[in-house]
């Protein structure tokens, strides 16, 4: 093993035994070189004279570019356009980031959490948790309605055991029963435990409330005082869209300190909140309980700093220094709240347009209060059967989950319209129903 990595592991072993307890083989194994990218950081502070060390090229002090680039980018100079973002990202995006993170999450002010690392996108982020902290043969638990790249992240590429209990219980709110039940079973059996707790959830749009999320973080507590070694997951990709009476921040604010053996992490990003999917930009920030927090979240992102640095390099830097000046633009906030809005809107509509009564003995819908989704549970027909036949003869795409549930984004469907893409399901069911 690298010396470095054999350091790194030293440090995070004394401040953090949970931590270090949960580290895969690989993420034991991961350092940050001492190679070309440290030694070009010292030239850049140091080389007065002149810096040969990155390879990039410049012309006449700035990176080299072409013209019919550089016309698509008004607002941005060569320097926020052109060269390799530090692998940890741009700095004053990350700053800008952690302190939108305390604003809108409350519980956050006061204690202390890791500089959000940037990633490229929250897919990225889930992938550097697989590799940093998943074994083969490890447990995930998660929520029976889930996104299905967990299973490729985690169950595929790295041999993980997914293990699911059903989300809602009998009064349709959070299961944290079944919760309870799978943490003590696979707890006692494993000693190491990741739980993902992705809300607003996909695919159903779940968020739960307050009261439900005391609960949530109570029994993964109860969970970490029996000595199971737990890492927790805040899968944020749709954050702020709470529609309702909902928990209005991230479960990460509650598990951040919560216990010395729960390491909290948090995933997010201005993909989806921001409206920005293509930009790529997500961050990964980490929440725990140690004798020296900045010095072990040091360690922990010098080992996300070491997997960029081995997998893709470094993240987009065009997109990072756009989200980086709208987080400082005073219209920033005006226009969130507008788009914001349109979606809300259309969740309300669309609560308005399936209260009918004759869609009773086709299907019911899992509650929905936040997010992009929502998901019908029907009672006649074959999920896949009806995807089908949505789009071969009424031109309406679904997603199909297992037999039962039919996925509607309601996110890409003005308000105008539901009624009328509710009214062709109800339809295209009849047609199988018969």
């Amino acid at each position: 093993m690298n010396p470095l990595a054999v350091e790194l592991n030293e440090q995070i072993q004394k401040l953090s035994p949970n931590t270090f307890a949960c580290l895969s083989k690989l993420g034991k194994q991961m350092f940050f070189p001492k190679g070309i990218l440290s030694q070009s950081a010292e030239a850049k502070k140091q080389a007065h004279k002149f810096n040969a060390t990155i390879g990039i090229a410049l012309e006449g002090g700035e990176p080299m570019h072409l013209a019919v680039t550089r016309k698509f980018f008004n607002n941005l100079t060569p320097s926020e356009i052109y060269p390799y973002a530090p692998p940890a990202g741009r700095p004053k995006l990350r700053e800008l980031w952690k302190k939108k993170m305390i604003r809108e999450n409350p519980t956050l002010k006061g204690k202390t959490f890791s500089e959000p690392v940037v990633t490229n996108a929250l897919t990225h982020g889930l992938s550097i948790i697989a590799d940093l902290f998943v074994d083969e043969g490890d447990v995930i638990i998660t929520p029976d309605k889930l996104w299905g790249n967990y299973r490729l992240t985690y169950s595929t590429n790295k041999g993980a055991k997914m293990v699911t209990f059903p989300l809602f219980n009998k009064e349709n709110g959070f299961n944290t029963d079944g919760l309870v039940q799978v943490m003590k079973e696979q707890g006692d059996k494993k000693g190491k435990l990741i739980i993902i707790l992705n809300f607003p959830n996909n695919p159903t749009g779940y968020t739960p409330s307050i009261e439900e999320a005391n609960q949530i973080q109570e029994a993964i507590k109860q969970q970490a005082t029996t000595g199971t070694n737990i890492v927790t997951v805040s899968d944020d990709a749709y954050f702020g869209l709470f529609f309702e009476d909902s928990i209005q921040e991230s479960l990460f604010g509650g598990l951040a300190d919560l216990h010395e053996n729960i390491l909290a992490i948090k995933l997010d990003g201005a993909t989806k909140e921001d409206y920005a999917w293509g930009f790529r930009t997500g961050f990964i920030t980490f929440g725990t309980v140690s004798s020296d927090q900045e010095a072990l979240y040091q360690a922990l992102e010098t080992k996300v700093k070491g997997n960029i640095r081995g997998t893709i390099s470094n993240c987009p830097h065009v997109s990072q220094s756009v989200i980086e000046k709208i987080l400082e633009d005073p219209e920033f906030k005006v226009n969130h709240a507008e788009k914001y809005e349109i979606m809300k809107g259309r969740a309300n509509r669309l609560k308005e347009v399936l209260q009918q009564s004759k869609f009773d003995d086709l299907w019911s819908f899992y509650p929905f209060n936040s997010g992009y989704f929502m998901c019908l549970q029907l009672k006649t027909v074959n999920a896949e059967e009806l995807r089908v036949h949505l789009l071969e003869k009424y031109g309406v795409g679904a997603i199909s989950i297992g037999s039962e549930d039919l996925r509607v984004a309601f996110s890409c469907i003005e308000e105008g319209d539901l009624e009328e893409l509710f009214e062709l399901i109800y339809q295209a069911t009849l047609d199988l129903t018969k």
